[in-house]
């Protein structure tokens, strides 16, 4: 605020002792300090309106923001009614494909399961030796051909 430093004031309180009188320094003195306080208290008072009367103002501006933007809220509900309605519909509609493609390929499909039945299997080889047939020894004929 004021640039006044330690040898300033020291001036001032000498000047004002001698204008003033050693008697009335005092209370000149007192007065001084008790305007200067209410000095003080009244600009920062005065400070702490203009901080409450901008707060104020940008929360009027927020609720016109917001009073304003309540449109776009409703845009929003109804546009989520119409994509829940469009969804439901293709839906059903899907459910409706997909029945009338399994009717007209419900005989294709009976072919299909019939064609990957696999035919009866071979006859395995038995588990045991006993019954298991028997094989001839080679000849002698097939020894000799060698």
């Amino acid at each position: 605020m004021f640039d006044i430093g330690f040898w300033e004031l020291i001036l001032i309180g000498v000047v004002a002792l001698l204008v003033i009188g050693p008697e009335r320094l005092p209370g000149v003195a007192r007065k001084a300090g008790m305007w200067l306080g209410r000095g003080r208290r009244f600009v920062s008072q005065v400070k702490a309106d203009i901080d409450r009367e901008i707060a104020a103002d940008e929360l009027r501006r927020v609720l016109k923001e917001q009073a304003e933007s309540a449109g776009i809220h409703d845009i929003l509900d109804e546009t989520k009614e119409a994509v829940d309605e469009t969804r439901s519909t293709l839906d059903e509609s899907r459910r409706q494909v997909e029945r009338g493609a399994a009717d007209l390929d419900q005989p294709e499909q009976e072919y299909l399961v019939k064609a990957a039945r696999p035919a009866k299997p071979a006859a395995s080889t038995p588990a045991t030796p006993d019954q298991a047939p028997r094989s001839e020894p080679p000849s002698d004929d097939a020894q000799d051909k060698r």
